[in-house]
């Protein structure tokens, strides 16, 4: 029925009123929202440094994030039962409730393929095949006993850097962002490096969800324009290209100022992003200014290829030009068959540059306040596939290795059984370890929130608690 035009109720203006009491109220949260982000003439910067929770013992991350799902029992956690026992099957009890992702779970116990080592002071047992990490144990610690529900690629690869398998939720590069801001001006604050195939969950690794999408993490391409588009076409030169920036911004600040969007807020952050990168990005790309020492010991022997080494060293650069954030994918350990040969030379690839920017981190003083992560999405299981050169997935339990402030240095976290099979001792959650790390960079996984569709979420979803027993 037509509302009288003489009968205009209370209910009916808050509930049918152009403007609305509802709109009055988020109309004044999104001005309030601006209002937080700006700084320096009225200016929005949403990627401003922001005071963590609490006292940090990290400012910035390193994450190289090794996808496939790096096999632990050739690389950290040797088991002598599985050479005792090659070939033979597992223990019934083993089995019970378990669902492989695509071998029978009856298939033989196969041994670990390579010999593995005592290092350094602390004793910390190492595979053959990483010499270079074995120079570096007693700056590591190393957690043998991560776990996760994820069983395949894309998923579990979005649950470790998302906290989530499902696509949409922020990664843990966005939410350090939107929790403490970059402190650089020239560079993203979130940094991207890819090399072997990148990964299977996709640009979801490093996405930001649902928050204001200059918290994304921004891919630089190793080859051309580290960002597609950054040259300026062929008739446009700095001054014209800087009156058209202006013209926009203006347009788009008017906008704001009438509409207190924060996503305009993005918009104009973004334009002036890419304007700076126009001479920072290329400067950060050209390794000619490093040391020949330097890039040996990386084992870099061309400065221009594009593989891990030279993104490793590139991490280096970009933290000391106060990037917050920086994650390196590589993807190339799937090892469901060609075990000890893809392994081995998968350790050629990562391992002495991997080593190296702990090193060189550590030797200008970086490493004191930098947080370091190695590690993939799941394991690898103890029972063979492919013949026997092959090992199928398995998220019950696997490694990673940790370096950098707030954490205890030469220390083995966690224990796996006799087979390599279920964790025994010390188990550590993707949420534990999300909660453990928000912690060192001074942030309470509970209180980093964000208000989406009428509810509160984090990056560790409503679980996770610290690991206290690896924090020094």
């Amino acid at each position: 029925m037509k509302q009288p035009t003489n009968d205009i109720a209370r209910r009916w203006f808050l509930r049918n009123c152009g403007i609305g009491l509802g709109s009055i109220t988020a109309g004044m949260l999104l001005q309030q929202d601006v209002a937080a982000l700006t700084h320096n003439e009225g200016r929005v910067n949403l990627l401003a440094p922001k005071p963590p929770h609490f006292e940090p013992k990290v400012k910035r991350v390193i994450y190289m994030f090794n996808a496939g799902a790096p096999s632990q029992l050739e690389l950290f956690d040797h088991k002598s039962e599985l050479i005792a026992r090659n070939g033979q099957l597992p223990p019934a009890s083993l089995l019970e409730g378990y669902r492989a992702a695509f071998i029978d779970p009856k298939s033989g116990l196969l041994a670990g393929k390579f010999s593995f080592q005592k290092h350094g002071q602390c004793g910390m047992e190492l595979s053959e095949v990483l010499p270079h990490l074995g120079e570096i144990a007693d700056d590591i610690c190393l957690i043998r006993s991560m776990q996760t529900e994820a069983v395949n690629h894309a998923p579990a690869q979005i649950m470790m850097n998302t906290g989530s398998q499902q696509f949409g939720r922020p990664s843990f590069g966005s939410w350090t962002l939107y929790g403490l801001g970059s402190e650089s001006e020239n560079l993203p604050g979130f940094v991207v490096l890819t090399s072997a195939k990148g990964t299977s969950g996709g640009a979801s690794n490093y996405g930001a969800g649902f928050l204001p999408t200059m918290y994304g993490g921004v891919p630089l391409r190793s080859k051309g324009d580290p960002v597609l588009y950054l040259s300026n076409p062929a008739g446009i030169d700095s001054q014209t290209q800087r009156e058209s920036l202006d013209a926009i911004r203006r347009l788009n600040e008017s906008s704001l100022d009438a509409l207190g969007d924060p996503q305009i807020a993005a918009r104009i952050q973004s334009y002036e992003m890419a304007y700076r990168l126009q001479s920072s990005a290329p400067e950060l790309m050209e390794l000619k200014d490093e040391s020949p020492e330097t890039l040996a010991m990386y084992g870099i022997k061309d400065p221009k290829e594009a593989n891990y080494a030279r993104n490793c060293l590139l991490a280096r650069r970009l933290v000391e030009r106060g990037v917050r954030f920086v994650q390196l994918f590589h993807e190339a350990w799937d090892q469901h068959g060609n075990l000890k040969a893809g392994v081995k030379q998968n350790a050629l690839d990562t391992d002495q540059a991997s080593a190296a920017l702990v090193k060189d981190l550590k030797q200008r003083g970086l490493l004191k306040d930098t947080l370091v992560i190695w590690g993939g999405e799941f394991g690898r299981t103890p029972m063979v596939q492919g013949g026997n050169d092959g090992r199928d997935h398995h998220n019950r339990c696997f490694s990673l290795w940790l370096a950098g402030g707030g954490l205890k240095a030469g220390l083995t976290h966690g224990k796996t059984d006799d087979f390599g099979f279920n964790v025994v001792e010390n188990p550590v959650h993707v949420h534990d370890l999300n909660a453990t790390l928000l912690h060192l960079l001074g942030l309470d996984h509970l209180k980093l929130t964000y208000r989406f569709q009428g509810r509160d979420y984090r990056l560790t979803d409503v679980h996770g608690k610290l690991v206290k027993d690896i924090l020094a």
